[in-house]
């Protein structure tokens, strides 16, 4: 009866003409699936080979029932084997191995489409969205469905920044060819891929859907040797990364960024408390924010309610995205923290302008087609340590709500020629499609000068050095590179710089004015009114940085709070000694009492009060 009803069945003959099984090889599945069906036909197996213990259908047992010539049926190198339809185990050494139906294949015979184990907890159906108006779904699928009509073997390898809705994008593409899709996660299989692999295959197959291998590590994996590909395939991945998969024919499709239109539209669709914020506040944050659809659907999955709600979740969600290469720096200053000569704050000014308007300026066709390369945002400042290089790029990140990050350079600069531009382009190309501010501490470092040719390790040098410079101009963020030593950096890599900033020492007004709002934030508006007098004998004594004056008053409040008393100029000038002494310098005894006197002096104090 089981028999007649697989013979019946369009199933078994589907599977027959999908896996191109022989005679022989069907007959052996269908003897296996009815002893998995009825339990008792294995006491028939039994009585027919004579031993009690073998209650399984075995190769041997098969040819004899069937009339089939030889005692195999079915070789390693069969489709019955090799797509693991039937699998044979060891029961005793002396035994003829028992031959198995794989329980999903029976079950899918009978009629119940369900996910192999292989692939539980590691793959999914992916439900189609509505595409975005940006992507070229329409030229894929005219691309995918002339190769698949000329009987060709297809995977589309699409690129672009994780979250840009790629996966989204191949579901739509499948759905335009009546296919689902069934997603799968490489970088939840371990040592399982193999196998993981080949059942993602058959279970195409059998569903009749496309594949699309997601994850991280979805371009490093092999593709093993199967009896057949699925023909429609999708690799998601970065640019540049996928691998040639033989006997695929790849379509490459580099995903576009989202225009601050679709990315505003998203807001409205995805994010149901949008509609009742105040006006410009989703213009704000698709100006702001380049972020993919994935974190937008996240933030109305989270129920956010604000505006500033929102924005913090998509800074959050981006914030691991450069992992060990770059460290997080809190960015706490505005622009009234910063001490600056007038031009170099009009400067930074106009910088902080650039950055917030190009997100828009870029989108203009003409803008774009004038400029192919150097869309980006790069500057360099340059000055002696302590005259607020960091801090000017803190407050930029700051006024344009994104993220800073400090490029580590122990994570980018090799001993080895040609990984040190390879591990930059690595940094860049992760941060590309982040909204952040990459910050080069010690650029000259990476972006030296090109040095004359003596020998080969001049001529590597140079190379990997070209390869840096090429690698900073093709990044489209927005980037700062600081410098002790300007005059180290390559001059013609300079001159391609939109902003090159120097930070001068600062003279005795900036001094003062610095003395005089830390001391009022640190030691309290009263006590500053009280050291004031102080405070500018100070600023015209002695020549210390910005950062100098910080950390020497830091030093000072503690020796006064373990004094027991309220600072004053004991404190002051030993905070001072400590952070002078620091370069070598620090205030002799002389120096100390001629600072004194100045500063006992009435009319002194009077004249600068």
């Amino acid at each position: 009866m089981i028999e007649d009803s697989l013979k019946t069945s369009s199933r078994l003959k589907l599977l027959e003409e999908i896996f191109s099984l022989q005679a022989a090889e069907s007959d052996l599945l269908q003897a296996c699936v009815a002893v998995a069906v009825e339990p008792s036909l294995a006491r028939v197996c039994a009585h027919l080979q004579d031993d009690t213990a073998r209650t399984w259908p075995t190769e041997a047992l098969v040819a004899r029932l069937y009339g089939h010539p030889g005692p195999r049926i079915a070789s390693p190198e069969s489709s019955l084997r090799r797509w693991e339809l039937v699998r044979g185990e060891t029961i005793a050494p002396a035994d003829p191995e028992a031959l198995v139906c794989d329980p999903m294949i029976r079950d899918w015979l009978l009629g119940d489409n369900r996910l192999d184990e292989a692939l539980v907890g590691v793959a999914s159906l992916r439900r189609p969205q509505a595409p975005l108006p940006g992507w070229p779904v329409d030229d894929c699928v005219r691309r995918v469905s002339r190769s698949l009509q000329d009987g060709e073997r297809v995977r589309v390898c699409i690129a672009g920044a994780p979250g840009t809705g790629r996966t989204s994008f191949a579901a739509a593409v499948a759905r335009a060819v009546e296919l689902p899709l069934l997603v799968v996660d490489v970088d939840r299989v371990d040592d399982a891929w193999p196998t993981v692999f080949r059942r993602a295959q058959r279970q195409a197959f059998l569903d009749r859907c496309a594949i699309a291998w997601v994850g991280d590590s979805s371009a490093r994996r092999p593709w093993f040797d199967v009896p057949a590909c699925f023909p429609l395939q999708f690799l998601i991945t970065e640019v540049g990364l996928a691998r040639p998969a033989a006997p695929m024919i790849d379509v490459t499709v580099e995903l576009p960024p989202m225009s601050i239109d679709e990315r505003r539209g998203l807001w409205h669709r995805l994010v149901p408390a949008a509609r009742s914020w105040p006006d410009g506040a989703i213009d704000g944050l698709a100006a702001r924010f380049r972020v993919p659809v994935r974190d937008i659907a996240a933030a109305g999955q989270h129920g956010v309610e604000s505006p500033e709600a929102a924005a913090a979740l998509v800074r959050e969600a981006t914030r691991g995205g450069l992992g060990e290469l770059a460290t997080w720096l809190d960015c706490p200053f505005t622009s009234d923290d910063l001490i600056v000569p007038g031009s170099l704050s009009l400067a930074l000014g106009e910088l902080t302008f650039e950055a917030r308007d190009r997100a828009a300026f870029w989108e203009q066709a003409a803008a774009r087609r004038l400029f192919p390369q150097g869309r980006g945002l790069i500057a360099l400042f340059t000055g002696t340590p302590g005259t607020g290089k960091t801090m000017a790029a803190q407050v930029l990140a700051a006024a344009l709500g994104v993220d800073l990050f400090r490029i580590a350079l122990s994570s980018v600069v090799s001993k080895y020629v040609g990984e040190t531009s390879q591990n930059l382009e690595r940094v860049l190309r992760r941060a590309e499609h982040m909204d952040a501010v990459l910050l080069f501490d010690e650029a000259d470092a990476l972006f030296g000068k090109r040095t004359e040719i003596k020998d080969a390790h001049d001529r590597f040098a140079n190379t990997d050095t070209n390869h840096l410079l090429i690698a900073i101009e093709a990044y489209r963020g927005i980037a700062i590179l600081a410098s002790n030593k300007r005059a180290n950096i390559d001059p013609a890599f300079v001159r391609r710089l939109r902003y090159v900033l120097d930070f001068p020492r600062p003279d005795a007004a900036h001094r003062l004015q610095i003395w005089r709002r830390l001391a009022g934030e640190m030691a309290g508006a009263e006590r500053a009114a009280a050291l004031d007098p102080l405070l500018c004998d100070l600023a015209s004594a002695i020549e210390v940085s910005g950062a100098e004056i910080k950390y020497a008053l830091l030093a000072a409040i503690f020796v006064a709070r373990q004094d027991g008393v309220p600072l004053d100029c004991d404190h002051l000038l030993r905070g001072i000694d400590r952070e002078l002494a620091k370069d070598g310098r620090g205030l002799s005894e002389r120096d100390k009492q001629a600072i004194a006197r100045q500063i006992a002096r009435p009319s002194t104090t009077s004249s600068r009060s």
